[in-house]
């Protein structure tokens, strides 16, 4: 179970930070979106295999399903469709600078790597009902505050959608 577990860890992580990568690099926002939200599933799967589940929930449900939702909404109202003809990052300087930052990074993570190599492998924790420890106090002793601010989210879409509404 271990090699499989270790496997399948690093796999998703790989997975990550190849998603990341691409995330980083598009030119489109609406591809560059959907590499994010690849990048945190992956993420999410990293969490719930070190017994996070409720964190690994949570970051699907609020990262890659609402924020993910609200940045598309944002792409199409602003028509971000087309990329600019002079980005930023087309510039070689900022290309060069942002390689070498990530040279020295994959060599720092290659020094630790060889220096603390057996506390760079995940074990799988052990943990009983993680939710109610988090939903008991949330749903008795701050029901209010999160009915409120359920509250407030919905009026903040219903007037985003109020003014993004073309008038005819």
């Amino acid at each position: 179970m271990t090699f499989f577990y270790q496997f399948f860890f690093y796999l998703f992580a790989l997975i990550a930070v190849a998603s990341a990568l691409a995330f980083v690099t598009r030119k489109s926002p609406v591809a560059a979106a959907l590499w994010l939200v690849n990048t945190m599933f992956s993420l999410a799967v990293l969490y719930i295999m070190l017994g996070a589940q409720f964190i690994g929930i949570i970051q699907i449900l609020v990262y890659a399903g609402a924020i993910m939702v609200v940045f598309l909404f944002v792409v199409m109202l602003l028509n971000l469709g087309h990329p600019l003809a002079g980005g930023d990052l087309r510039r070689s300087g900022v290309r060069a600078l942002g390689g070498l930052l990530g040279l020295g990074l994959l060599a720092e993570l290659l020094v630790l790597g060889r220096q603390k190599l057996p506390a760079l492998i995940p074990t799988p924790p052990i943990q009983a009902n993680v939710v109610n420890s988090i939903a008991a106090p949330l749903f008795n002793e701050y029901l209010l505050a999160f009915e409120v601010t359920s509250v407030l989210l919905l009026a903040a879409i219903v007037g985003a959608v109020v003014l993004a509404k073309r008038r005819v």
